[in-house]
């Protein structure tokens, strides 16, 4: 009989914490069916906040990830967990000390210095900006400005991988695929390689467009979820890819995540953006 005791695990940072919780929810991740609640505890300057969150901490057994970047608080947490007996990890302290030490450099001990409002910050504001812009095909002339571009017919994820791909720094077009629709011509002006055309399973697609008119209080079974609609529009769709000659990817098993891995990889895009999608791994 399996012992499901809740766990608490408790994200320390001096800055926004992302490190701490993506690995926090990377580990839960491998324990679907447990009682598992994150705590997340941002920007932490003073020793008093801290002993408090700590204090806490210890009142309920929860596991401590900390990414402290100040020695004195640093300092403080070890020692404090150490005397209460509280499961604490230290996420940067052991690599900043080794790259020290390889690098012959001092660290610049700054809290948040990986999220300074750098080009790299603009550029993501304005590749969100035009996921934005050119969402559900708004205005085809931003095929021809876009890294990518993403086809698919309703429920295949365009919108959402547009919006995390554009927090990759990517400018991302995306347009609906429907057999009634006229092709816009901007989109035969395109490099193929640019192009990533979203398929999916028809009983998955079927299952989430009821899903969808449930929720919007309708009936589920409308011309939107009809099978034999959906089988048109996936036969429109696979033959508009093949005539473009674009990637096509089937997104059914797939996560976001996972499917911005292969349209970065596969299409060989900018090797110094791609390091920002090992952030989400």
């Amino acid at each position: 009989m399996e012992n499901n005791h809740p766990v608490n695990i408790y994200i320390v940072s001096d800055s926004v914490g992302g490190t701490a919780n993506s690995l926090g929810k990377a580990a839960m991740s491998q324990f679907p069916s447990a009682n598992i609640k994150l705590h997340g505890y941002p920007f932490i300057r003073g020793e008093d906040t801290l002993i408090s969150i700590l204090e806490k901490a210890a009142e309920e057994n929860a596991m401590v990830l900390h990414t402290l970047v100040s020695d004195d608080l640093t300092k403080v947490a070890q020692e404090y967990c150490s005397k209460h007996e509280i499961y604490c990890v230290d996420l940067l302290s052991p690599i900043i000390r080794e790259i020290q030490k390889r690098s012959g450099v001092q660290p610049a001990n700054k809290p948040g210095a990986l999220h300074e409002m750098d080009e790299t910050y603009f550029d993501r504001i304005r590749a969100i900006e035009f996921a934005v812009m050119y969402d559900d095909g708004r205005d085809p002339k931003g095929f021809l400005e876009a890294d990518i571009i993403l086809l698919g017919i309703s429920r295949t994820s365009k919108t959402p991988l547009s919006m995390f791909l554009a927090n990759l720094n990517y400018k991302v077009a995306n347009l609906p695929l429907v057999p009634e629709s006229h092709i816009p011509e901007e989109l035969w002006q395109v490099d193929p390689k640019k192009i990533v055309g979203l398929t999916n399973n028809l009983d998955m697609i079927n299952s989430i467009r009821q899903e969808r008119m449930i929720s919007y209080g309708l009936n589920p079974e409308t011309p939107y979820s009809n099978k034999e609609r959906i089988e048109r529009e996936l036969e429109f769709s696979n033959d508009l890819y093949e005539k473009l000659g674009c990637l096509v990817i089937n997104v059914e098993k797939r996560s976001i995540e996972e499917t911005a891995a292969i349209i970065v990889s596969t299409l060989k895009l900018d090797k110094k953006k791609l390091n920002h999608l090992e952030e989400y791994n």
